[in-house]
């Protein structure tokens, strides 16, 4: 079973929407990340990354509904392992399985259990229930056997259930990713729900389908708008010189790699206020009280900022009440905490001792 997780650790791919996190996984034959439908929902690209390559856009190619399922493009020159695909009904109760995905947004995780019963009919649809533990976040992401063969796509569970997971079976994967190349015509496609024909963006001039005239719609790039303080965020991140595309990590939270610190900026409705952290290093074993007493000193001197030490973590931070947030006050903050993240991570660690954070954290 290790060998088999180890083998999937450069194939899983974390996915991210201004809306929330999941899970997809890299087909090497098809050259396309596979996920569910509902992960990238509403959204024309996303952002992804994997063990083995930063954030960058994917665009959503194909979707289909019935399925729930979704084809991305990959990046390009991307040198993956190869995974293989069961076959279908290659499987039986009682099977050891293994679940890897990324639950809650936390990167790579693995749960391993058996099949439950092989078919369970949901909603018309042949589903693999598992009791291996799978969460909000673990969507799209592979059923595996232990001979390391993909069984199916993570696709939900029952809420106050024990265990029960459902997983859609590897020929419909198959049977998605041929009807995409046979008749998307290389474009933007979607199934339509009504009448099951795929059909891409160029055929839907109207919105509607042209085989059965129920309404279609196909997202756009510009789609995703925010409003009041979230959209403050986002025109200060691009005036700093962000990619704000990159940056979003589901509703009303942004993440940037600045050097070695991680900064992640999040806008809490519910107590009307904007919180910036950057994630520093963390602190020593030795020479505790001497990077204890500069912190502090520090935080007297700081003017709009403050250190804290979460676990281990050192954590620089700013915090702004909403109704005092406005880009001549707020932008200056923000563009600050930038700067001195990338500069106080080396300075800790150069004069103090202070320990990088592990790539995984």
């Amino acid at each position: 079973m290790q060998e088999v997780i180890d083998k999937y650790k450069n194939v899983i791919i974390q996915i991210s929407t201004p809306f929330g996190n999941g899970t997809g996984f890299y087909i090497k034959e098809h050259n396309m990340i596979v996920t569910n439908e509902h992960v990238v929902q509403g959204n024309s690209e996303v952002v992804i990354n994997g063990q083995l390559f930063p954030n960058v856009l994917s665009k959503v190619l194909y979707t289909d509904p019935h399925f729930d399922l979704a084809l991305l493009n990959a990046p390009e020159e991307l040198n993956l392992p190869e995974i293989q695909l069961a076959e279908s009904d290659g499987w039986a109760d009682g099977d050891k399985i293994i679940a890897i995905g990324h639950p809650y947004g936390l990167k790579f995780s693995a749960t391993q259990g058996i099949i439950s019963k092989a078919q369970r009919i949901q909603n018309g649809i042949n589903y693999i229930q598992i009791d291996a533990a799978i969460n909000p976040g673990n969507s799209g992401g592979p059923l595996v056997n232990e001979h390391g063969k993909v069984l199916g796509i993570n696709t939900f569970i029952i809420k106050g259930g024990d265990n029960l997971g459902f997983s859609l079976p590897v020929e419909c994967i198959e049977k998605s990713i041929a009807d995409f190349k046979e008749f998307s015509d290389g474009k933007l496609s979607q199934k339509c729900s009504a009448c099951s024909n795929v059909v891409n963006v160029d055929q839907v001039p109207d919105g509607h389908c042209m085989h059965c005239g129920q309404k279609i719609s196909f997202p756009k790039t510009d789609d995703y708008k925010t409003h009041g303080s979230a959209e403050l965020v986002e025109q200060i991140l691009k005036e700093i010189g962000k990619d704000v595309r990159l940056a979003r990590r589901g509703n009303n939270t942004w993440e940037v790699e600045q050097g070695s610190a991680t900064i992640r900026i999040t806008l809490v409705e519910q107590t009307g206020c904007i919180i910036g952290d950057a994630h520093l290093v963390r602190i020593p074993k030795k020479n505790i009280g001497a990077i204890y007493k500069y912190l502090l000193e520090e935080n007297y001197s700081l003017e709009g900022f403050f250190f804290s030490i979460n676990n281990q973590d050192i954590v620089l931070s700013f915090l702004i009440y909403e109704k005092y947030f406005n880009k001549e006050s707020a932008r200056p903050v923000i563009e600050n905490l930038f700067t001195k993240a990338d500069d106080y991570d080396d300075y800790l660690v150069e004069n103090f001792g202070a320990l990088w954070k592990k790539k995984e954290d």
